[in-house]
């Protein structure tokens, strides 16, 4: 990854909203922080993922102790397994398509369900060079969290090749992940 100094000053204006291609030169330790508070929390959780087929739950599970908080993944790239595994209604895909906020809440929601955890994390998207539509660009994407009470979807444009816009993903899935258990402080 390219490190751009210039970023350090923009997030510093601001704030973490910025988004990029490449993560901040201090979330190289997010894994692990996650789990920590995770741990901390008493909190467990497990990962829906489409358009980053996996890495989601390799990074959490990258971190050794894992277990204890990560229960279990699905990874649904069609939506008949979307439909299948995770219960998201077939009018839902009909009507929003697979990368939309409502399929991406619904994907939460429903593997949390089906695991069984505190907290479901959930990333549907367009990570290219194909799949493409007049209203959904390639880098489009929405990562969405589902836990008692609480349901955030967000929404990302990347600009980058099939693996920055992966990676992107799954750093920013990880990243609202640890701005829900910060909250709980």
């Amino acid at each position: 990854m390219v490190y751009f100094p210039i970023m350090d000053t923009v997030r510093a204006l601001y704030g973490r909203s910025v988004a990029t291609a490449d993560p901040p030169p201090d979330d190289d330790a997010i894994d692990a922080g996650i789990g920590a508070l995770l741990a901390g929390h008493a909190r467990t959780i497990a990962t829906a993922e489409s358009c980053t087929g996996g890495l989601v739950a390799a990074r959490i599970t990258g971190v050794s102790g894992s277990s204890a908080y990560f229960l279990g993944g699905i990874v649904s790239y069609s939506n008949d397994a979307k439909h299948r595994l995770l219960g998201v209604p077939d009018l839902m895909l009909e009507r929003y398509g697979a990368v939309s906020v409502d399929v991406a809440l619904a994907m939460a929601r429903g593997v949390r369900r089906k695991i069984g955890t505190d907290i479901g994390i959930a990333t549907t998207g367009i990570a290219g060079p194909t799949g493409a539509t007049p209203t959904k660009p390639v880098g489009l994407v929405y990562i969405a969290l589902a836990a008692d009470g609480v349901e955030r979807c967000r929404r990302y444009l990347w600009n980058g090749d099939r693996l920055s816009n992966v990676t992107s993903s799954a750093e920013a899935a990880l990243r609202l992940v640890r701005a829900y258990l910060e909250e709980l402080h």
